[in-house]
């Protein structure tokens, strides 16, 4: 194992290095979510499903060798968080239209990781550390149509009472090629309520695939 890590680490050239990373993200809400959206629940009598919201990351980070085999990497990243409430219009008639609303919150956060990583294996390695967030924009799309078709569709901004920084961690697994690309995928998980005055316990979370380079 000791030679894996030395051999590893000797592969980096030993310096603080740069490098830029993105990729595909999902993120959701756990807790509380739907106490969030009590109008919607009472408009579609409970009948509301939740789903992940799609999006992306991007930013740059640094990898600054500690010991043999282990990084210290701090980096900052423009993420896109939140999450996706679909409710169906009770009625045989609506229902036979397929009508329902749709909520997304469409929450855009600059995340700043500290991460410690460990290399495993030639270029394989696992990493985790905290994460502060900091929100930059929070809007909710309401769309609302039937038979496939949208009847409205409209943004409008959330900000009150929404907490501005979010503390929590990230966990995950990559590969560093020799050649300075690598690979990675990771899970994301704020400790702090999404609502500043936690009248509904919900937190962020969601998971990373990235591609990225280091100079």
């Amino acid at each position: 194992m000791a030679g894996l890590l030395n051999e590893s680490f000797a592969q980096d050239g030993g310096g603080v290095r740069v490098g830029i990373k993105g990729g595909y993200s999902v993120a959701g809400w756990q807790g509380e979510t739907v106490k969030s959206f009590g109008d919607l629940l009472d408009y579609t009598n409970g009948n509301v499903q939740t789903r992940m919201r799609q999006g992306f990351h991007a930013g740059m980070y640094l990898s600054i060798p500690i010991a043999p085999g282990i990084e210290f990497e701090p980096g900052v990243q423009y993420s896109q968080k939140g999450m996706v409430l679909e409710g169906r219009v009770p009625g045989d008639a609506l229902e036979f239209a397929n009508a329902k609303v749709t909520l997304t919150n469409k929450a855009e956060y600059i995340d700043v990781p500290l991460l410690a990583k460990l290399y495993v294996g030639s270029g394989f390695n696992l990493f985790a550390g905290p994460q502060v967030s900091f929100l930059v924009s929070n809007k909710v799309n309401v769309n609302a149509g039937a038979f496939g078709f949208s009847a409205y569709n409209d943004d409008f901004e959330w900000q009150n009472s929404q907490r501005k920084v979010d503390l929590g961690m990230s966990a995950g697994a990559g590969y560093q090629f020799q050649n300075g690309l690598n690979m990675s995928g990771s899970y994301d998980m704020g400790f702090t309520t999404i609502d500043d005055n936690a009248s509904y316990k919900s937190y962020n979370h969601g998971f990373k695939a990235s591609l990225g380079y280091r100079f």
